[in-house]
């Protein structure tokens, strides 16, 4: 269920001390009944465990599939061109507390690398020519007393090109009302 940016905004997460120049794009939650307050590293390995995209139905392969072979062909995804190089990661952003903590591992196949993981929340991020992008997950008390997974993405366009991949891209705005 897509929700308003101020369900991602108004929750005290560690990200927004990471992230004051990037703006939340979208912000989703999902179900997860009979989850309780202590699930959430339950619910990351079944994530990881999942298969990634390889598991998506089909057209949210084909989605990406077509958006990956765009960067390759015109150079928005060069090694030269991502987190820790064209833009430092969000880890060296990191306060003590969190740059202590055990470090996340990053699967091969998830092209999104990790910035932190705590008990409640995890952040992992991705930069090309386009943008430098957060994918942030949260532990959430629902309303029927099950937690439930939130996601929020968070971008940083890179340049004029960036801010008009955007908005070419950009899901319309939820900020005043929820979507089913």
């Amino acid at each position: 269920m897509r929700l308003p940016k101020t369900a991602h905004t108004e929750r005290p997460w560690r990200i927004h001390e990471l992230t004051p120049d990037f703006r939340v794009e979208d912000v989703w939650a999902f179900r997860t009944p009979g989850a309780g307050p202590d699930d959430f590293p339950t619910m990351l390995a079944a994530m990881r465990t999942a298969g990634g995209f390889a598991r998506q139905p089909s057209p949210v392969r084909f989605l990406f599939a077509v958006r990956w072979k765009l960067g390759a062909l015109l150079g928005w995804d060069a090694p030269s061109a991502g987190v820790g190089r064209r833009v430092a990661s969000l880890r060296d952003r990191l306060p003590r507390d969190l740059r202590d903590a055990p470090r996340v591992r990053t699967t091969t196949t998830c092209p999104l690398k990790a910035i932190y993981e705590l008990d409640m929340e995890s952040a992992r991020e991705l930069a090309n020519k386009t943008v430098h992008t957060v994918m942030h997950l949260g532990w959430v008390r629902g309303a029927n007393c099950d937690h439930e997974l939130r996601m929020a993405v968070l971008v940083k366009p890179n340049g004029r090109f960036g801010r008009l991949y955007m908005a070419a891209i950009a899901p319309s705005d939820t900020s005043s009302s929820i979507q089913p």
